[in-house]
């Protein structure tokens, strides 16, 4: 038979246990933290970035120090560089954005994560809807200030390229605007940094050329869809990265005259 001073002690210990438990991080989900494409096939053929990019197969490590895969279709290759690591919004878990291109369809983003201990596409936007029709991204960036990213992208770049923002919502990627008018790619190429988000004005916006690519348009995501705010003439068609470097430079001290306004 257990005294008084007996439970209280083990009350004591009790409300001691629970403490600790309360204290305790919490078990935190595994997380991609490296990934690259892999087997690069024929199958397709459009090679938008040159040979051999197109690949069969994804390979993605955990912060476990495991590899996972995901192996496309034979109808399906990534069209693709590199795997892009992303997190939408601070909670999150990591996934991987990549250029999917199907043999009906022309290319579509895809979001990839784990899915217990698989790799799967969480999350897809709607294909082009043609063969050897391609898309290259703009970036990942909060473009409303709400603490969840969009993903920006221009699809077919080579041939009047449209810009489009989408959102996450559940296992889709929703188109939630669009403007033409911008080209972010030369057929062929590997270079695929010819655009990206910047801060401007204290806001995250979209550097993107037009379509000629002898500016650098800069747009807004704003409460009635896509603006244009400023905009970077340029020398000469741009080849690499370093434009839009200058472009931003020119737009730092969001002074009135400094850049060129919109028209």
């Amino acid at each position: 038979m257990i005294d008084s001073g007996g439970i209280r002690m083990m009350l004591r210990h009790a409300g001691f246990l629970c403490a600790l438990l309360l204290m305790a991080p919490s078990a935190r989900a595994e997380q991609i933290i490296a990934a690259s494409f892999a087997e690069p096939v024929t199958r397709y053929g459009h090679y938008a970035l040159g040979r051999p990019h197109e690949y069969a197969r994804l390979v993605a490590t955990t912060d476990a120090g495991r590899e996972a895969v995901l192996d496309l279709p034979d109808d399906e290759v990534f069209e693709d560089l590199a795997p892009r690591l992303v997190q939408l919004a601070d909670q999150a878990p990591s996934t991987v954005l990549a250029i999917v291109s199907s043999r009906d369809a022309g290319s579509r983003l895809a979001l990839i994560g784990l899915v217990g201990d698989r790799l799967e596409m969480v999350a897809e936007s709607a294909p082009i809807g043609r063969t050897n029709r391609w898309l290259n991204p703009v970036g990942v960036a909060d473009l409303n200030g709400n603490g969840e990213a969009e993903i920006a992208a221009v699809t077919t770049p080579h041939i009047g390229g449209v810009l489009r923002v989408y959102r996450r919502r559940g296992n889709r990627l929703v188109e939630i605007d669009a403007l033409a008018g911008f080209s972010n790619h030369v057929y062929g190429s590997v270079e695929l940094e010819l655009s990206k988000p910047a801060r401007v004005d204290g806001r995250m916006q979209l550097l993107v050329p037009d379509v000629s690519r002898t500016s650098v348009r800069v747009m807004m995501l704003g409460e009635a869809g896509l603006v244009e705010t400023y905009r970077c003439p340029l020398s000469e068609p741009i080849t690499g990265p370093d434009a839009l470097q200058e472009c931003e430079r020119r737009l730092a001290p969001a002074a009135p005259g400094t850049p060129e306004p919109a028209k």
